[in-house]
């Protein structure tokens, strides 16, 4: 038997054999060796992509979201979202008191963290992805670039708007 027929062998018994675990069991995933990297992997089903959470209802979140967001050289950012249920968003802000103060966009969002946490991927790749926190159902926070909490006393949430609105 060749390394790599091995590694192959290796890595479909550890294929199946983490296909009976329990349910509601979890563990990390375990480590592959070094042969196994090189080895040809076409036999095994390819990993699946990485789908939603369990608890986390796209679907049912999406919906529209607005507020006054902090601005550094103006009095604020009237701020309109919309969550879209096929996983895309637009943002309508405009900048108070700023002259050609408007700007739209949009691209795609997802649930991170189990829900805790959503990410705009807008379509213009020059903008960064943006952050907010599910604070609930009916609000969400902006954080930082890195995912963090903005440490300030202002206001960086944004409400539900409801369907009547």
């Amino acid at each position: 038997m060749t390394k790599q027929s091995l590694a192959l062998a290796c890595l479909a018994a550890l294929a199946l054999s983490a296909c009976n675990k329990p349910t509601g069991e979890t563990s990390a995933p375990a480590e592959t060796p070094k042969a196994a990297e090189a080895a040809p992997v076409a036999a095994l089903e390819p990993a699946p992509a990485e789908a939603p959470k369990a608890g986390f209802d796209i679907a049912a979140f999406a919906g529209s979201f607005s507020g006054t967001l902090p601005c550094a050289d103006c009095a604020g950012i009237d701020t309109k979202l919309e969550f879209k249920s096929d996983g895309t968003y637009a943002i309508d802000e405009s900048y108070q008191g700023k002259k050609d103060g408007n700007a739209k966009g949009d691209g795609t969002w997802t649930a991170e963290e189990e829900g805790k946490r959503l990410r705009l991927d807008p379509n213009s790749k020059t903008d960064p992805d943006r952050l907010f926190e599910v604070v609930s159902n009916e609000e969400i926070r902006l954080l930082d670039q890195e995912g963090k909490a903005i440490d300030s006393q202002l206001n960086y949430n944004l409400k539900r708007v409801s369907a009547a609105q």
